[in-house]
């Protein structure tokens, strides 16, 4: 969030749930929220901001890091289950429905058995911290993509990028 706040000129303030930067990317209004939730409680900052500010739940893009790909590896997805991940099942409960688009973004799974937690908070590895940066560009420009071209523009363009 802090990547694309830059990129398009958009500051954050810290209001109820989290910290929120409201502005433009070019022609589409946007709300950007980070919460201040725990991870496995977001859905109730989600659903607030999105109720608040009358977005409607195909308009949402969740971002959320996924153990799942590959690191640096970018998915972006109209709906879907959860896949194990608390965060995004706390936020289907809240919304109730899994039919939110989101935007997964791979950090690999190079963790030892029983370790997942230590290494999801822990740091990058020294060759993957001189990739993030670019990966990071390449998830904004998906965001903003799926802004201003919809999901299913952005899903062509992006997820294999």
């Amino acid at each position: 969030m802090d990547a694309l706040a830059g990129a398009s000129n958009i500051s954050f303030s810290t209001e109820r749930y989290g910290d929120v930067g409201r502005g433009r990317i070019r022609n589409a209004q946007v709300v950007l929220l980070k919460p201040s939730t725990f991870m496995n409680l977001s859905g109730n900052a989600v659903r607030y901001w999105a109720q608040a500010e009358n977005i409607p739940v195909d308009r949402i893009l969740v971002c959320v890091d996924d153990v799942a790909l590959p690191f640096g590896a970018i998915r972006l997805k109209p709906s879907g289950s959860d896949a194990g991940h608390n965060g995004l099942k706390n936020i289907a409960a809240m919304l109730g429905t899994q039919a939110y688009p989101r935007l997964r973004f791979g950090i690999g799974n190079n963790y030892p058995r029983g370790c997942q937690i230590d290494y999801v908070l822990g740091s990058f590895s020294p060759d993957e911290e001189t990739e993030i940066g670019a990966r990071i560009d390449v998830a904004v420009e998906a965001a903003r993509a799926f802004c201003l071209e919809g999901i299913d523009r952005a899903m062509c363009r992006y997820n294999n990028a």
